[in-house]
């Protein structure tokens, strides 16, 4: 069994809802163990508005790096994600974040997630579930990488929401 991070965020609809039903809907082919506090983010240019609602979960997995990611895609189209361009507004978005120690490069899929540096939306919610995290490419700490990223635009909404 793998330990894998995932990233989740809403921004339409019921923001805290959708991501409550990703949760339940990743079971029983990823198990999840534990989830971050649930934050707000302001939109990073060029994603328009509206504001993020934004967690992270740790979860055991026997799927492997592409099947998974597959199984969180099909996730997003049956809660109504649709292509509306790179940036655009969706209802659930679930990235890979990290998958045990594995530095992964393909077309496809890049683990750690290539951008997980530069998102404080997405570190401080790694950082809830385990302050010790590594980057695997660089060996840098998660906690590190906050340092650099800070906190703007960035608010913790709840710490028990699921």
């Amino acid at each position: 069994m793998a330990v894998v991070y995932l990233a989740l965020g809403s921004n339409l609809g019921d923001r805290r809802a959708n991501l409550v039903e990703a949760l339940r809907r990743l079971e029983p082919d990823v198990h999840v163990e534990a989830v971050s506090s649930l934050y707000e983010s302001t939109p990073q240019p060029p994603a328009p508005p509206p504001d993020y609602y934004n967690a992270a979960c740790r979860a055991t997995t026997s799927l492997e790096p592409l099947a998974l990611l597959d199984y969180v895609k099909q996730i997003e189209q049956a809660m109504g994600r649709i292509d509306t361009g790179h940036w655009g507004p969706r209802p659930i978005d679930i990235d890979i974040a990290l998958y045990d120690d594995l530095v992964l490069n393909t077309e496809r899929l890049t683990i750690p997630h290539p951008r997980l540096p530069e998102r404080n939306f997405v570190l401080h919610p790694l950082l809830d579930l385990d302050p010790y995290l590594v980057h695997p490419g660089s060996g840098e700490t998660l906690a590190d990488m906050t340092a650099s990223v800070g906190q703007e635009g960035l608010s913790k909404l709840a710490d028990n929401w699921v």
